[in-house]
């Protein structure tokens, strides 16, 4: 069974279905999250470009959504997965440092002493 079946199989007792949506449900952050920054945040970070990521991390989403999150066989899978925790890991906080946290709800890490 795979893509969108694979979710609405509703097997709320295995916990790879628990595993499957977790994993789709984090690409589609670092999905929605690139979209949501300035494309001169990559260029001022010297990461590679936004529309680069936006591809990246869109077949990734769209790969496990059409094909199935598969674990053991599934390189589509493991190597969007591993291009998701690249995009959260390294490019989202560097462009975060340049743009101060993305401008939401602006928050910062500086105290009324300097930074905490």
């Amino acid at each position: 069974m795979g893509g969108v079946a694979q979710i609405l199989d509703l097997a709320y007792l295995n916990p790879i279905w628990w595993l499957s949506v977790a994993i789709l449900g984090f690409k589609l952050f670092a999905l929605v999250d690139a979209a949501t920054r300035r494309e001169d945040a990559y260029r001022a970070a010297d990461k590679k470009t936004k529309p680069f990521w936006l591809a990246i991390l869109a077949i990734a989403f769209g790969w496990d959504l059409l094909f199935g999150v598969n674990f053991f066989t599934g390189i589509g899978t493991l190597a969007g997965l591993v291009a998701s925790i690249v995009y959260m890991v390294d490019v989202r906080p560097a462009i975060r440092e340049l743009t101060g946290g993305g401008g939401r709800g602006g928050r910062s890490n500086t105290g009324p002493y300097g930074p905490w």
